[in-house]
């Protein structure tokens, strides 16, 4: 539910502290079932490199090329649509549940249209792999992969859509149910397609013809499971009742606003992915044996930064909540609250990374010659994972406030004018090869880290208005 608009903004120190422990369980029960759900669309990715691991090392840098390849260009369209969150969320605290259901109808029209342009962005890429040097096995894997990743483009950005609305709305049930869903039918079908059924019994009847399909059959898998998603994430929805009849026809004006709203998101989104995505490019260049240690490493650290989204999440939710109920001092307990909460989630996981990398390595099923390459990155990877997490939330309360362009500027600063050349200085000028990548990276995250909690503690200060208004 929407935060009480009436609620005092000032009062005694002991009842400060009651709002701030109430805040904390309001963000915390929203954030809960999101993070769930956000670990659930990464844990897809995670099952895929460590099924794809042991079919071998070259098997594995193609999955992880692949993957970079496809977040890079889909990270604009996942952003775009972003542009829909802060519009459900101010909707719904402005108490008006009929508008919030036309923009999303606008959002399902808006991602079918992005989805499909960036459909063929993505399946022309690899044609550029041999200017960067990737060789010619590796192209033919990660073309393959895509032919069947690139379909389900429209179908992920229509699934956040329905997350924006199911979670502005505080019903994020259906997001968890569509994910465990996925994660099981994901679980026995990347086996039976990345090697085939012919080991299978004979009572497996017609499974046992299918054919062993390597890196593609990942892909097929992740394919079926986004469709899977999305009709039960439809289904959900129609089964919201609201007081009115909302817009389901194409609205231009509506349209534009959300797209006006997401574009910076999405810009932000695809600085942030592109610059992991180029960290896996020049990962490949060093040999598939640093291409594995990469997509195992950055497997594992995307896994627990859904945490961090979740949160950003629900606290994008409920900053967007009360803008929409004009409650500034709300927005702002609400973003702090997200920021704190984020950050030391965060540092519980990445003192797992700094105590057991030897165990995650083992349980990815790194191959011999990736593993001394694997557990320094994981070591890093313990280092950024505050910064990681704080950035994370940080623009996810930012996108409930409307404040979307600043979030942009800092990932462009901090990831292309500090940690891009630090990463060419010290894995190649330096020669510290991936993990000198790695450090790149993540002086990249503190550096966006610092600077969108500044704006938020400064934007928040003022009049926070909302973007319909």
């Amino acid at each position: 539910m929407p935060p009480d608009a009436t609620e005092p903004s000032v009062s005694s120190p002991s009842a400060s502290s009651a709002r701030n422990r109430g805040e904390l369980r309001a963000l915390l029960g929203l954030a809960l079932p999101l993070c769930i759900a956000q670990a659930g669309q990464s844990l897809m990715g995670l099952v895929d490199t460590l099924i794809v691991g042991r079919a071998g090392t070259s098997a594995l840098a193609a999955v992880g090329l692949s993957h970079s390849l496809f977040f890079a260009v889909s990270s604009f369209g996942m952003g775009l649509m972003m542009g829909v969150d802060p519009l459900v969320s101010q909707a719904i605290g402005a108490r008006n549940p009929v508008r919030a259901r036309s923009v999303l109808w606008q959002g399902v029209w808006l991602s079918a249209f992005v989805g499909v342009v960036l459909w063929a962005v993505l399946i022309s890429v690899p044609s550029a792999l041999p200017w960067v040097g990737v060789a010619e096995e590796q192209i033919v894997q990660v073309r393959a992969f895509l032919h069947f990743r690139a379909p389900s483009l429209p179908l992920m950005l229509i699934f956040l859509t329905g997350r924006a609305y199911l979670q502005a709305i505080g019903n994020p049930r259906p997001l968890v149910v569509s994910t465990v869903v996925a994660n099981v039918l994901n679980l026995m079908m990347v086996p039976l397609f990345v090697f085939g059924g012919s080991s299978l019994p004979a009572w497996a009847g017609p499974l046992t013809r299918v054919p062993a399909m390597g890196a593609a059959g990942a892909a097929l898998s992740t394919l079926l499971c986004t469709a899977m998603e999305v009709l039960i994430v439809a289904r959900a929805v129609r089964g919201i009742p609201i007081p009115g009849t909302p817009s389901l026809l194409p609205v231009v004006a509506d349209q534009l606003r959300a797209f006006r709203v997401g574009l910076p998101i999405g810009l932000h989104i695809a600085a942030e992915v592109g610059v992991f995505a180029l960290a896996g490019v020049l990962a490949a260049r060093l040999g598939p044996a640093s291409v594995g240690a990469h997509q195992i490493a950055i497997s594992f650290a995307s896994l627990t930064f859904t945490m961090a989204l979740g949160i950003g999440n629900a606290g994008s939710v409920r900053v967007g909540w009360a803008v929409g109920a004009h409650d500034t001092p709300q927005a702002r307990r609400s973003g702090l609250m997200a920021f704190a909460t984020g950050a030391v989630v965060m540092a519980l996981s990445g003192l797992v990374f700094a105590f057991f990398p030897g165990s995650l390595a083992r349980l990815a099923g790194a191959p011999a010659e990736v593993l001394p390459l694997l557990l320094p990155l994981l070591m890093v990877s313990a280092i950024f994972q505050v910064f990681d997490g704080v950035q994370g939330v940080g623009a996810g309360v930012l996108r409930g406030a409307g404040e979307t362009r600043f979030t942009f500027l800092a990932n462009i600063v901090g990831h292309y004018a500090v940690g891009l050349p630090l990463t060419l200085l010290l894995g190649f000028g330096l020669g510290m090869g991936v993990l000198g990548i790695w450090w790149g990276l993540c002086a990249g995250l503190i550096t966006v880290a610092l600077a969108v909690l500044w704006r938020f503690w400064r934007v928040s200060a003022g009049t926070l208005r909302p973007l319909e208004q």
